[in-house]
């Protein structure tokens, strides 16, 4: 799809921010070979404003799902204090290798960025790292593989797959943390809850699962009668 209109992919829109349903297999901003990406849009939602909205977060290219933008400077602002503090919620979906040792659990391990030179860097579970925790759910598991819901307490660069990599569940077909390797993996930023206003109650959005997500995981023999659009 062509990424110069944006609009197709909004959740929700109010004064301070936009929540879009980001495609799998794109970008969020321009990188160095100039494929095309989210950013490439903001112009088609500015919806009358002087200024183009901007990303408050990142999402990696394969993960799909939630992704929020801060229309001006005080909603980036207030959304940037939100995600500093933690008052963000996300819950996110992932088809992983393999079955955790247990249904349920919390995944607390350190990570740091780790190079061999400046081109080519991925990050590690490690002591001297950054603190990351990552809750997770296992809701179905079939022929090898497992679906998760996961819920990172803390926002680091690639850590759910860092974090179910170091449990023995790395995402399926996730090149850089799988030793099988692949061509792409499935991660779903299904939710994100965000208390934005003080007086209003906190703003829940769901992104609907990727029919390719949905088509593999039937592939797989895996239940995904749990899930509904309106998923928390």
């Amino acid at each position: 799809m062509s990424f110069t209109n944006l609009e197709p992919l909004l959740l929700y829109r109010d004064a301070l921010m936009l929540v879009l349903n980001k495609p799998s297999g794109v970008a969020v901003h321009p990188g160095s070979g100039g494929a095309e990406s989210i950013e490439d849009g903001f112009e088609s939602i500015r919806f009358g404003l002087p200024q183009k909205p901007n990303l408050a977060h990142r999402l990696d290219r394969d993960t799909s799902g939630c992704l929020i933008l801060g229309r001006h400077r005080q909603g980036l602002a207030r959304l940037g204090r939100l995600f500093a503090s933690g008052g963000i919620s996300k819950t996110y979906l992932a088809l992983c290798e393999g079955t955790p040792a247990d249904a349920a659990g919390l995944i607390d391990k350190p990570l740091r960025k780790q190079s061999t030179r400046k081109d080519k860097w991925w990050m590690e579970t490690h002591p001297d790292g950054q603190e990351s925790k990552t809750r997770y759910e296992l809701l179905s598991t079939a022929g090898g593989l497992s679906l998760l819901r996961c819920f990172p307490l803390t926002g680091r660069t690639h850590q759910i797959r860092v974090h179910l990599a170091s449990i023995g569940c790395p995402l399926w077909g996730d090149r850089a943390y799988n030793p099988a390797g692949g061509e792409g993996f499935l991660l779903h930023a299904e939710s994100v809850s965000i208390p934005i206003y003080e007086k209003k109650p906190v703003v829940v959005v769901n992104a609907p699962l990727p029919g390719v997500f949905q088509e593999k995981l039937m592939a797989a023999g895996l239940d995904a009668a749990f899930y509904t659009n309106d998923s928390p």
